[in-house]
């Protein structure tokens, strides 16, 4: 038990809470598109074969999230030695070694591939670009101060992704949702980030706050927090949802507000508040009025 402890502590279990809300609108807009919805002649067969589908989308959503933060631990396990905030994780601590670190990771890998195969033709095809994408963003501190706009491009993937294994196509409303958690994401990791400015610059390790300071960091947090906001806004309009919708975007936008009320350039003492509290509610209620709004209306 405390090993399954260790690899969920590894791997920030609790912070699915982000993504995986965006996951379930997507599904949820995929079964609308397929009319699987207000259809009360449709064959129970049929329904219990999308439930099925919708358990492979948690499984890829686990298994992609649990491969992308395993790598970023085991990739950046010298760093997170050196640094007194991330000295006591798993792998620098010896709790996991690097090679068990590594043998979960290409685990993960498969088992998400598996899942996809028996989702449909689409997603199988794109899981190797979806795996590239959540692995490379480990890299990308080591060399652009961009690499938060990767980690928002990886999460972004769960709305589009579960609408793909309902559907099989794009559509430009999932889109929307996933342009939104590009700059959503993108923008509490600059919160996040904070905690590392003087670390980051003696390792000449590329973040916003490193390159540009905390003041113009928390801007651009800004500048990108109101993009996701206008992003959510625009799905709003082209999806014509009704008030339960906006009443999750009201609660959403006033999420991201209250995070950039509590963290001051300088006053840094409520980061983790707003990066896991503050994100973890506004995903999780908003997902519940967007969700509510497409079935009763």
């Amino acid at each position: 038990m405390s090993t399954v402890k260790n690899y969920l502590s590894l791997v920030k279990f609790s912070h699915t809470i982000f993504a995986m809300p965006f996951a379930m609108i997507g599904f949820v807009l995929g079964l609308i598109n397929n009319h699987l919805v207000h259809n009360n002649a449709i064959d129970k067969l049929i329904y219990l074969s999308y439930g099925t589908k919708l358990v492979l989308v948690i499984v890829c959503m686990v298994t992609a999230r649990s491969a992308a933060m395993a790598f970023n631990r085991y990739l950046d396990r010298h760093f997170d030695a050196k640094n007194p905030r991330t000295a006591n994780r798993e792998i620098p601590s010896g709790i996991i070694s690097a090679e068990n670190a590594l043998s979960f990771i290409i685990g993960s890998c498969i088992l998400f591939i598996a899942a996809t195969y028996f989702i449909n033709p689409l997603c199988l095809y794109l899981s190797p670009v979806a795996l590239f994408v959540i692995l490379f963003y480990s890299y990308t501190k080591r060399f652009t101060y961009l690499c938060h706009l990767v980690l928002g491009l990886g999460l972004s993937l769960a709305p589009i992704g579960a609408y793909i294994a309902v559907t099989g196509s794009f559509d430009l409303l999932p889109i929307l949702f996933s342009l939104s958690v590009v700059f959503w994401v993108s923008g509490f990791d600059i919160i996040y980030a904070l905690n590392d400015i003087d670390f980051d610059q003696s390792q000449q390790l590329y973040s916003i706050p490193a390159i540009v300071g905390t003041k113009k960091g928390l801007r651009i947090s800004e500048v990108f927090h109101i993009v996701s906001a206008a992003c959510v806004i625009a799905a709003g309009i082209y999806g014509g949802f009704h008030w339960l919708y906006w009443i999750g975007v009201a609660l959403f936008v006033g999420m991201l507000i209250y995070q950039h009320a509590i963290v001051k350039p300088n006053d840094l003492s409520k980061v983790n508040i707003a990066f896991m509290t503050a994100n973890g509610i506004a995903s999780v209620v908003f997902a519940v009025f967007v969700i509510a709004d497409v079935l009763i209306n």
